[in-house]
């Protein structure tokens, strides 16, 4: 069965999928998952309309806590970060993100609703996503907004800082959110009306399962005859999840890191191209299945004042509630 669960949203009746962004400038509705590396999946559908999400056939059984592989181990990841670190101190970048993808066989086969329904009562989030169409499998638990659209008006929530408890969050978390929203900024000005990009909420604090997070808001209204092919140049892949500034933030990630991330920090959600409304949202919190293979990405902002072992730590607490949920039966 071919379907998306979004935003409330049950779609059904696949019409089509391209991988050409310019679809979503012409009509329908449609599902959207854009890999980090660019891979579009647009996939539209005849009936939409606000339903929960269909029952799973069966019970879930993922693969056992022990089976997961990470693609950077702990002495791996806390080098990287030592040598962002040292990216830092000659001049190249002041911020990067450093990530890393944990991957298991499934035990047999896998129902992606099964997984939703596990996320969606153990982990709830405002972006949670599932679509299932040829050749793409994402189930998505993601907090945070990559580009909410209404006309022609845009808005990203970036989250930078996270810990348990608001004590946890550093100076360190809160100057690297401003850093973010100050690149999202000038990517959003790329496309934007002159003068109409605006910050209505900075650094604001937001309770998320078993941690908190630090979040802000950017907005802004659209220049004329704006594509979304034109929107995806300026503003992807989303700034929270590449660094600053972005593109030697992009190059420092390619070498240090592994493994693609695939619909990890893409975009994964919706876009209404008859009321020109979307909700796309940064591929966080998500897995991706294809092969007989699950996947899960984690990582963590790096700046001067990290620590690695506190940063490789943040990587574990994104992913431990996740990965609980998706383990075992």
């Amino acid at each position: 069965m071919n379907f998306a669960h979004v935003g409330g949203r049950l779609a059904t009746g696949l019409r089509d999928v391209t991988s050409d962004l310019s679809a979503l400038d012409g009509s329908g509705w449609w599902a959207v998952v854009v890999t980090y590396e660019g891979e579009v999946t647009c996939a539209r559908f005849d009936s939409v309309r606000d339903a929960p999400l269909p029952e799973p056939v069966g019970e879930w059984h993922g693969p056992a806590p022990e089976a997961w592989r990470s693609s950077l181990g702990e002495r791996e990841y806390e080098a990287g970060v030592r040598a962002v670190r040292d990216d830092i101190e000659r001049g190249e970048v002041y911020q990067a993100n450093l990530c890393r993808i944990l991957a298991a066989e499934l035990p047999g086969p896998a129902d992606p609703r099964a997984l939703a329904a596990r996320l969606a009562e153990g982990n709830p989030a405002p972006h949670a996503a599932v679509i299932h169409v040829p050749e793409t499998t994402v189930v998505s638990a993601s907090p945070e907004l990559y580009l909410g659209r209404d006309g022609d008006m845009v808005r990203s929530r970036p989250i930078k800082g996270t810990g348990v408890v608001a004590g946890d969050l550093l100076e360190k978390d809160y100057a690297e959110n401003v850093m973010i929203v100050d690149l999202v900024r000038n990517d959003l000005g790329r496309v934007a009306e002159v003068g109409s990009v605006d910050v209505p909420e900075l650094c604001a604090v937001e309770k998320h399962p078993g941690l908190v997070h630090l979040v802000s808001t950017v907005s802004a209204r659209l220049g004329p005859e704006i594509s979304w092919k034109d929107i995806f140049e300026a503003t992807f892949p989303p700034g929270s999840v590449t660094g600053a500034p972005k593109s030697s933030a992009l190059q420092i990630i390619e070498r240090l890191e592994t493994a693609p991330r695939g619909p990890y920090c893409g975009a994964v959600g919706w876009v209404d191209a008859d009321r020109r409304t979307a909700a796309l949202a940064v591929g966080i919190r998500t897995f991706w299945m294809r092969d007989d293979v699950i996947r899960f990405g984690t990582g963590a902002g790096i700046t001067w004042a990290s620590d690695p072992a506190r940063e490789w730590r943040e990587t574990e607490l994104k992913a431990s509630r996740l990965i609980r949920l998706a383990s075992g039966g």
